[in-house]
């Protein structure tokens, strides 16, 4: 890897300097070769695995713990900081520079009494959560590797500690700017300063004066909305949409209890700690926006407030148009350019809506049932998905409206294909990461593992070895609901 040091040289203050502790018998459980192209990798090897498993040095890394604050829950916590991730620094690619991070690299200044370790099974989760989401084309952080080991560690049992390797294109969260906006530390200079460099390093279209913050408020409350459409689009629950888990990139990282939608369910929680719903995959898009609005009155010693609330305007029509866009590519529904574009939107919106409620209704399966999208002949009253209703009437009634919408098909075989090219097959259903993990622990075999990164890899081809991880869950397996640690 070749290092740039950007951060660490330019944001003195904005970080501790800390080494990470080795862990023991390190191995790898999985690798990307797609994310290892990011960085201008190749394939694995015996020294890229002491290094990245802080056993030995990785040549030019600087090693480093960012500092931040966030909203937890609604509730603000001054100083939080990379608990347990340490940053090696920005490995240069083809495209542009990545930041690498161990994430359970060691204690650092800010884990509050922890470990700063991560448990095998959630490093195997963020390892293929960040491929699967990846591969759908859902703006996220991308996973190197995981790294497993024999060292134990303690949460409410004994496990043992593995580190995912991280790359993100940028670790700058809203809770940077909340840190120093509202700590000892804060002023306009430190504010100043870190958006500047924001600027130059991540929006390099921009200029660093008002014009440029102005501007540049706008892209990250849109960046923001697009990612949240995506995630409402392609059923994933984040879990944990704490202020510090929001990337300033609109990318999608810092994975604990995620999950992708089973059955559908506006209501559906992943996190069991979330007791009150805060996060339920429905409040998603409501949240994007309070996040969004803490991160401005961060910003108000530096931005305009008319500014500031100009560019939150923009938030929920971006979102909107996002979301409709992507569930058009779902559903087959072409936009009729002779139409008034708001009011077309405004009742795709609304036929969208009473599918999914149609879906929640019935308790029916969402990626199963957008997927048989790729089998319906729109001239026809019968097809796949009327045979999985409880309500046919309710079914009916959408069908008749949602067969106007979409109009003649000149080759419903092409129309078909183009379905199955936006309603993936296969999703990370918790249950199989979860059988994945079980065969780590039990037989020290990653077999399963492997299997499923290359089958989510592929999420839109038909790959009919592989039909069973495309089925409904097992009892035991529907909804899994997750703990932080997870």
């Amino acid at each position: 890897m070749r290092f740039k040091q950007d951060f660490f040289e330019q944001l003195d203050g904005f970080y501790s300097q800390v080494y990470p502790q080795g862990i023991s018998n390190p191995h790898w459980l999985g690798w990307s070769d797609d994310a290892a192209k990011l960085i201008g990798l190749d394939k694995p090897n015996d020294d890229l695995l002491m290094q990245l498993s802080a056993n030995a040095a990785a040549p030019g890394a600087s090693y480093y713990a960012q500092v931040y604050s966030g909203h937890q829950f609604g509730g603000y916590t001054p100083r939080l900081g990379d608990g347990r991730s340490i940053i090696l620094g920005e490995a240069a690619g083809p495209n542009g520079a990545w930041d690498v991070a161990l994430k359970g690299g060691g204690p650092t200044p800010y884990s509050r009494q922890g470990d700063g370790r991560a448990v095998m099974r959630s490093a195997v989760r963020e390892f293929l959560v960040s491929e699967a989401l990846a591969a759908l084309s859902v703006p996220t952080s991308r996973a190197l590797a995981v790294i497993g080991s024999d060292l134990p560690v303690w949460r409410e049992s004994q496990e043992t500690a593995a580190i995912t390797v991280r790359l993100a294109k940028s670790h700058i969260r809203f809770g940077h700017f909340e840190y120093f906006c509202y700590s000892e530390k804060g002023a306009p200079d430190k504010l100043t300063q870190l958006l500047n460099f924001t600027i130059t390093q991540h929006f390099p279209h921009l200029t660093a004066d008002a014009a440029g913050y102005k501007q540049w408020f706008v892209e990250v409350v849109q960046a923001t909305a697009k990612m949240i459409a995506h995630w409402q689009a392609i059923g994933f629950a984040h879990g944990v949409m704490n202020t510090d888990n929001m990337s300033i990139l609109g990318d999608t990282f810092d994975f604990g209890p995620f999950a992708f939608l089973d059955s559908f369910k506006e209501d559906f929680i992943c996190n069991h700690s979330d007791h009150e719903g805060r996060y339920a995959f429905g409040q998603q898009p409501g949240v994007g926006l309070w996040n969004l609005k803490r991160l401005a009155q961060a910003l108000t010693p530096i931005i305009p407030s008319d500014d500031l609330i100009a560019a939150l305007n923009t938030y929920q029509p971006c979102l909107v148009s996002q979301y409709v866009s992507l569930m058009r590519a779902k559903l087959g529904l072409s936009v009729d350019n002779d139409l008034d574009n708001s009011a077309q939107e405004k009742q795709d919106l609304a036929l969208i809506s009473q599918f999914t409620v149609m879906l929640e209704n019935n308790q029916l399966d969402y990626s199963n049932s957008l997927r048989k999208m790729g089998l319906i002949d729109i001239s026809s009253q019968h097809n796949p998905l009327r045979d999985d209703m409880l309500n046919v009437s309710e079914f009916d009634s959408w069908y008749q409206v949602y067969q106007a919408r979409v109009g003649s098909v000149a080759d419903v075989a092409v129309w078909q294909r183009q379905r199955n090219l936006h309603n993936p097959k296969y999703i990370l259903r918790n249950y199989l990461a979860q059988e994945a993990i079980i065969d780590i622990e039990e037989k020290g075999d990653n077999s399963k593992l492997l299997k499923l990164q290359q089958l989510l890899t592929r999420p839109y081809d038909e790959q009919p070895e592989m039909d069973d991880f495309a089925k409904r869950p097992p009892d035991w397996g529907q909804g899994l609901i997750m703990s932080c640690s997870s």
